[in-house]
């Protein structure tokens, strides 16, 4: 018998919700072929670690890597250190590099395994006295370090760029020295203000047309050293005009966690890979829609991926920058983990009526493992909220 749970509800009450005892969804196994399906993977946090969690930043190294390891076992390909990885929200360079470096070697003993690593410049505290020389140096200090690795580039935003650029004129000069220096075709990161307001007017304008004319120019000049472009700024209109401009070649690969499918799904002429932070929390429905997809079944890719669109409007929702939470909740519900606890302390920035409306989306979608644990682990987080 499905277990039953006594949830918060936005209005104090408490309301019983049985599990629906839906199994569990299982992609198919092999390589996916008709997009690249990547997904940006938080890390897990050492619990017990002797350290100031506010300020200071200890993994669980055996865990982290044993779920990129899970994401390479359903086909999709691996996003490291990027912002769900708590980039720029209390998880520093120094552990980024760590990271990128043993999941670069993880990598190595898997075959197929596809992984791209975040290079930015976080290393820098943005203020009055950084200069765009400044803003060069650290870039290029990321990208070595993850070439020196043996890595891929995904080349994320800048807040210090944000904070000292004066104009479109100023990221073309740091952009087109970094993408003379690389050794392999980078991914361009254009991530929106609503997941992190230190980068309200990237590109040079806080004008979404005139920031969308300054990256296109710099993706038609530098075509070829750049693999493609992930947009994350939830808007699917202004992802699907931009992908019908790009060079041959250039890939869009989407970050609209609030319609991925249809970006993925395509017009019938062109389409959007993806590079996703809800795709850690529904690895096993985006593994099997695109293997669907690979089949040409686009009915399937679609009521696999419906459901998910429910449950990632809910993790991303505002304050969307909150939502890795969300994502490290749902790891911890399926067993990936052992507690629900962060880098920073970020287990916090959601409430238990937040959460509990996730755990029934997650049911609804099929995305529960094992219901009796997830019910289990539900019930520790109610409890410690004091919810009996």
């Amino acid at each position: 018998m499905p277990p039953t749970l006594r949830l918060p509800r936005a209005d104090g009450t408490l309301a019983s919700y049985t599990l629906s005892g839906r199994a569990a969804i299982t992609p198919p196994t092999g390589p996916i072929t008709s997009r690249i399906g990547m997904a940006a993977v938080h890390v897990v946090a050492d619990p017990v670690a002797a350290i100031n969690p506010t300020l200071d930043v200890a993994l669980d190294w055996d865990a982290t890597l044993c779920y990129r390891h899970y994401v390479w076992s359903l086909g999709l390909a691996v996003a490291e250190a990027m912002d769900t990885s708590q980039r720029g929200m209390g998880f520093d360079w120094p552990t980024a590099r760590e990271l990128i470096r043993r999941s670069v070697a993880e990598a190595r003993t898997v075959r197929g395994a596809v992984l791209a690593s975040g290079a930015g410049t976080d290393q820098l505290a943005p203020g009055a006295s950084v200069t765009l020389a400044d803003v060069e140096a650290a870039y290029e200090e990321q990208c070595s370090f993850i070439e020196g690795a043996g890595g891929r580039i995904i080349l994320m935003a800048s807040r210090a760029l944000a904070a000292c650029a004066r104009g479109p004129e100023d990221y073309e000069k740091v952009y087109a020295r970094i993408l003379a220096q690389v050794s392999e075709p980078v991914i361009i990161h254009w991530l929106g203000d609503m997941f992190d307001p230190a980068l309200a007017g990237y590109w040079g304008s806080l004008d979404l047309d005139r920031a969308t004319e300054t990256l296109l120019g710099i993706v038609h000049e530098y075509a070829a050293r750049i693999d493609g472009v992930k947009i994350s700024l939830l808007d699917q209109r202004r992802e699907i005009a931009m992908r019908a401009r790009f060079p041959k070649g250039v890939r869009m690969y989407t970050g609209d966690d609030f319609d991925y499918p249809t970006t993925i799904r395509g017009d019938g002429q062109r389409a959007s890979d993806a590079l996703l932070g809800i795709f850690d929390v529904i690895a096993p429905a985006a593994s099997a829609a695109l293997h669907a997809l690979d089949a040409g079944d686009v009915a399937r890719f679609e009521a696999i991926l419906a459901p998910t669109l429910t449950l990632s409007r809910h993790v991303f929702g505002a304050p969307t920058r909150f939502y890795k939470t969300g994502v490290v909740f749902a790891a911890y519900l399926n067993g990936h983990q052992a507690h629900f606890r962060m880098v920073g302390g970020l287990e916090s920035a959601r409430s238990v009526v937040h959460v509990s409306e996730q755990l029934v989306l997650m049911d609804r979608a099929g995305l529960l493992r094992d219901p009796d644990l997830a019910a289990e682990r539900m019930r520790r987080v109610l409890a410690l909220a004091g919810v009996d």
